[in-house]
C-alpha cells in the first residue's frame, strides 16, 4: 500500500479466508438445515521495513507487553490499513454494502514477528494473543442501547435523518477522508436543526466549499472535527432525553 504511485511502500496487507463453504450454484432440495459454518477473513498488516536482528524484535515484542497503549497505537495502525483497504474494495466493486470494521468485531487480534512467508500464513515467531477488543475497552453510559434498538424496530421511536449522516461524518473522520467528512458533516448539521449548534455552519460550510476544491486545511479540519463532537454530543443528549 502506497499513497503516491511513486511512493515508498507504507505497508503490506495479506488478506486471506479460512473455512468458506462450496458455493451452490443452484438451489437444491433439503429435508432439514443445521447451522453451516462460517469462513473467517484474516488480515495480516506488514510493516515494509524488517527488523534489523531476531533481538530487536524481541525488544520490540517486549515493549509492547509492558505498554498497553503502545498496543493501542500498533492496533489502531493496523486498522486504519484494513479499513483503507475496504473503502478501496468498496469503490472498486460499486458494492455499499460492503462495510469498514473495528477491532470489537474482531474474534482475535496479534501482534507479533516472524520470517515474511510465515506471518502472510498466520504464523509468528513469537506473539501476543490479545484480549477480545470488545473486552479492553469497556464504556461506561447512562444510555440504553438495547432498549432503543427495541424501540427502533418496534416504531414505537423515528430515527433522526441526522443520526447515520453524523456516523458517516465521524467514519470518514476517523478514517483520514477530510474532503468526504466535511461533505457529510454540513449536510448532518443541517439535518439535525439544532439552534445550539448554529454558529458551527459558517466554519463547517466553508470547510465543505473547500473539499469540492480539494484537501482541507488545518482550520477547516479543525472545524469539522468540532462540529462532527458536538453533533454526536447533541444525539447522546437527544437518547438520554435531556
Amino acid at each position: 500500500m502506497r499513497s503516491a504511485a511513486d511512493g515508498p511502500v507504507e505497508a503490506v496487507l495479506v488478506l486471506a479466508t479460512q473455512g468458506a463453504p462450496p458455493r451452490q450454484r443452484r438451489a437444491r432440495q433439503i429435508e432439514s438445515s443445521s447451522p453451516e459454518p462460517l469462513p473467517a477473513s484474516r488480515a495480516t498488516v506488514v510493516r515494509p521495513a524488517p527488523f534489523a536482528s531476531a533481538s530487536d524484535a524481541a525488544a520490540w515484542l517486549d515493549e509492547l507487553r509492558a505498554n498497553e497503549e503502545q498496543v493501542d497505537l500498533e492496533l489502531d495502525a493496523a486498522l486504519a490499513v484494513l479499513n483503507r483497504s475496504l473503502f478501496a474494495r468498496r469503490l472498486a466493486t460499486a458494492d455499499p454494502y460492503l462495510p469498514e470494521v473495528s477491532f470489537d468485531r474482531a474474534l482475535v487480534a496479534r501482534v507479533g514477528y516472524g520470517d515474511g512467508e510465515a506471518v502472510a500464513d498466520g504464523r509468528f515467531a513469537a506473539a501476543l494473543e490479545l484480549p477480545r477488543p470488545g473486552a479492553r475497552r469497556v464504556k461506561r453510559s447512562m444510555e440504553a442501547p438495547d432498549e432503543r434498538f427495541a424501540a427502533l424496530l418496534g416504531a414505537r421511536e423515528e430515527p433522526l435523518v441526522a443520526e447515520e449522516l453524523v456516523l458517516r461524518a465521524r467514519t470518514d473522520l476517523n478514517a483520514g477522508r477530510a474532503r468526504e467528512a466535511a461533505l457529510q458533516a454540513r449536510v448532518a448539521l443541517e439535518a439535525l436543526e439544532d439552534p445550539a449548534l448554529a454558529g458551527l455552519r459558517p466554519g463547517v460550510a466553508g470547510a465543505a466549499n473547500a473539499a469540492l476544491a480539494g484537501a482541507l486545511d488545518a482550520a477547516s479540519l479543525e472545524a469539522v472535527t468540532e462540529a462532527i463532537k458536538a453533533m454526536e454530543g447533541a444525539l447522546r443528549r437527544h437518547r438520554l432525553g435531556a
